[in-house]
């Protein structure tokens, strides 16, 4: 089922930022499904599975260089599955894959997993144990990744669980690790982690890619300790903790001012579930509503009154600016006028000019050599 008329510089990264520094295709993607190709020949129909394809060269690849069908995909961000499925649109690949939670029906009976290297040993500890105690014992697994961001962590997570595990040659600064043989019966404590920190008084819940696992990242730290300060003239209107992470900030919200309407929302397929347990964890689900979301695009204009934000200052691997400003931009939209919006950041960035733009009067309300927090008035 080959014979698609597929170019590789044709993907896309919309609607994920776009720039001339970011691409949609690298030379991982493309060195993966050489090293595989071998296997993705001879793979049984449905038995290919592709883990944080960035946005969809391993997927389309597959299906237009390889003839695959019924491909099973998993990608954290929402971002990810929209580009992919608009590039699947763009070459008549639609209907190719499906995508599938990062859980055991994912990589069930899988012969080859194809796996762009994910940022955190967590995120890849956990997709590892899935492969190594549900998919075919033929299995063989294809880690990808640039050389500097392979660590020797990745490969004794792949060791723990893989009874053969080897590198291959670099090319164009990527390498691809295989690891074959699986222990079934080689998995840790399981995710989500779960831990109470006895400083915030509250139950932290992680997913393997979840930033910061269960531990409290500095920025959020800073945010937590303002909670007093946001707008403290609204009783029972809508706070949104927007780009939640392991929904740290949603919980306290909720805690504090238990007349608030709380939602924790993030692209993140793995924060999402995190926000999820750590609600459950602190008895707060009731009240907090954890929503998956391209920065906030399911939330009507107008219709919150706070939101609080900790944004990346990264796109992937590069610094850039655009996954924040896209989100300040979203939170004009969505904050009623008079609403506010507080965010940290990085000291050295310039933010405040963008979110004087795109949302108002802006002051500091804290700053040290680290983080600058600011509150923005929704004009």
């Amino acid at each position: 089922m080959t014979g698609v008329d597929f170019d590789f510089d044709r993907l896309r990264r919309y609607p994920d930022v776009e720039a001339a520094n970011l691409f949609a295709v690298d030379a991982t993607d493309r060195l993966l499904l050489d090293e595989a190709a071998p296997r993705l020949r001879d793979a049984s129909p449905g038995s290919v599975v592709l883990v944080n394809d960035h946005y969809g060269a391993l997927t389309l690849g597959a299906a237009a260089l390889h003839g695959l069908d019924r491909l099973r995909v998993h990608q954290d961000p929402l971002s990810g599955e929209l580009a992919l499925a608009s590039n699947a649109e763009r070459f008549g690949l639609t209907g190719r894959f499906r995508q599938l939670p990062l859980d055991a029906e994912l990589v069930r009976a899988a012969e080859v997993v194809l796996i762009q290297a994910p940022k955190s040993i967590d995120a890849l500890r956990e997709a590892v144990e899935l492969i190594a105690g549900h998919a075919d014992p033929s299995v063989q697994v294809f880690l990808g990744g640039r050389v500097k961001h392979l660590s020797l962590g990745m490969n004794e997570v792949l060791r723990a669980s893989f009874g053969e595990v080897q590198a291959g040659l670099a090319r164009q600064k990527s390498r691809v690790i295989t690891a074959r043989k699986p222990h079934p019966g080689a998995s840790g404590p399981g995710f989500p982690r779960r831990e109470y920190l006895t400083e915030i008084g509250l139950w932290v819940c992680a997913h393997g890619a979840v930033f910061a696992g269960t531990k409290l990242d500095l920025g959020t730290r800073q945010l937590l300790a303002m909670l007093d300060r946001m707008a403290p003239e609204i009783a029972a209107g809508t706070a949104i903790d927007l780009g939640c992470g392991t929904g740290i900030l949603a919980a306290a919200l909720a805690r504090a001012r238990p007349q608030l309407t709380v939602i924790a929302t993030d692209e993140s397929a793995a924060a999402v579930a995190s926000a999820r347990a750590t609600m459950l964890a602190n008895e707060v689900a009731d009240r907090v509503s954890v929503r998956r979301e391209d920065a906030m695009s399911g939330l009507a204009d107008a219709s919150a009154d706070l939101i609080v934000c900790n944004p990346p200052f990264h796109v992937g691997a590069t610094v850039n600016p655009a996954t924040a400003l896209k989100l300040f931009r979203a939170a004009g939209r969505v904050l009623r006028p008079g609403g506010q919006l507080w965010t940290v950041y990085n000291s050295h960035l310039d933010h405040r000019r963008s979110l004087e733009r795109f949302l108002g009067s802006t002051r500091q309300a804290h700053r040290d050599p680290k983080f600058t927090v600011t509150v923005s008035v929704r004009r």
